[in-house]
């Protein structure tokens, strides 16, 4: 489960092989003690919560970042190494 960008407090990870849990491209995030499950690219939360304020924090860091968390996805889902994305700024 490699972290692939933190920022604020979230750590966002993208499992390898995670493909047959959810059925959709998704990272998993964690802040204090929280975990979240949110889709690529459209930002919805597929499983557990977050604070409001981090969730939108979240939801702009994937917006920002969509090509790259799709790329990303591919590689984790086939067992490769995914990227490091930029954190938000």
């Amino acid at each position: 489960m490699p972290a692939i960008s933190m920022f604020y407090g979230i750590i966002v990870y993208m499992y390898f092989l995670d493909n047959r849990g959810h059925n959709r491209p998704h990272v998993h995030a964690k802040y204090q003690g929280q975990e979240v499950v949110v889709a690529i690219p459209d930002g919805d939360v597929l499983e557990g919560e977050f604070p409001n304020p981090k969730m939108k924090l979240l939801q702009a860091w994937i917006e920002l970042h969509k090509e790259e968390l799709e790329a990303n996805w591919e590689l984790a889902s086939s067992g490769q190494q995914p990227y490091k994305i930029d954190p938000l700024r």
